[in-house]
């Protein structure tokens, strides 16, 4: 059984303006996407800026949001690093605090081999006992997880149990599937490919979108699964304008600046990301409020 089908928010992490965590805030957000139709919550991910957070802030935001979250719906924890035995110890104690699951980007920088993803996701499974996600993303990553190693890893490492995609090549995601015979929980790591890859068989998305749009991303994928191809298509075609502005300039640069745009402002970006251009910010304004958004 998946660890959520539909629509999971990678949530931004809102900060103070001296940078340090803003609970008050991200507990405001947890009830807002409980309450709009979020499926699930990824906390520490890539788009909550965990690269610059220290472990110990990153191990205590996890342990906010799954106590926050209160069981109305799943929780997942980011918890990759380029460091293997540092993923071990962020996965572990997300494990053992609860969290429903585990999202593990690919090492960055130092990358790896498609041995040493084996290796590296394997060691991380062994003493992490939670469901685990891989996270294949190579624009952001230099490295990308090879369908013959994905389907490896699920097939032999019991508690690996998907991926998410975000190289946006298609024909990686159906050989994916093919490979697996679909006994995989696969998930769209891009917001214009949602509909394109629950076709071949994916379980939802983690979602940049849900963090300014959780009710329409849900319902792109719910009603797929209802079988409204048609209508889940037209919605998925109408965000297209705001996806592109919310990936006008580096991720999560444009979504926060979105956020406060909606009248839930998130603080600033921890160095080296800066704010968005004013030319950006006039832009996204723009495509927020054709797609019907209210601004603040």
């Amino acid at each position: 059984m998946a660890i959520f089908t539909g629509a999971g928010v990678a949530i931004v992490t809102p900060f103070h303006e001296d940078g340090s965590i803003h609970y008050d805030r991200l507990d405001e957000l947890i009830d807002f996407h409980c309450e709009n139709g979020t499926d699930s919550i990824i906390i520490c991910g890539t788009t909550g800026e965990s690269a610059t957070m220290t472990e110990q802030e990153h191990v205590e935001c996890v342990k906010f949001a799954i106590d926050r979250a209160k069981g109305r719906i799943p929780v997942i924890a980011g918890t990759g690093s380029n460091c293997t035995r540092t993923a071990i110890e962020l996965s572990k104690e997300a494990a053992d605090y609860g969290a429903d699951g585990l999202l593990l980007v690919t090492p960055y920088y130092n990358k790896a081999t498609q041995a040493g993803l084996i290796a590296h996701y394997s060691a991380i499974a062994k003493e992490a006992k939670a469901p685990i996600i891989m996270y294949s993303v190579a624009s952001r990553t230099g490295c990308n997880i090879e369908p013959a190693t994905v389907a490896y890893l699920v097939k032999n490492v019991e508690n690996i149990v998907g991926v998410k995609e975000a190289s946006g090549n298609i024909s990686q995601v159906a050989k994916i599937m093919a490979l697996t015979d679909g006994e995989i929980d696969l998930y769209s790591g891009n917001d214009d490919q949602i509909v394109p890859l629950l076709s071949l068989g994916a379980k939802g998305v983690i979602s940049v979108l849900s963090n300014v749009a959780p009710r329409e991303t849900h319902e792109i994928c719910e009603k797929f699964f209802a079988g409204d191809i048609e209508g889940s298509r037209e919605l998925q075609l109408k965000a297209i304008p705001l996806i592109d502005q919310l990936f006008c300039e580096v991720n999560p640069i444009p979504v926060k600046k979105a956020m406060k745009l909606m009248g839930k402002d998130c603080g600033p970006l921890r160095m080296p990301m800066t704010e968005l251009t004013p030319e950006h910010e006039k832009t996204l304004a723009q495509a927020m409020k054709d797609f019907g958004i209210t601004l603040a």
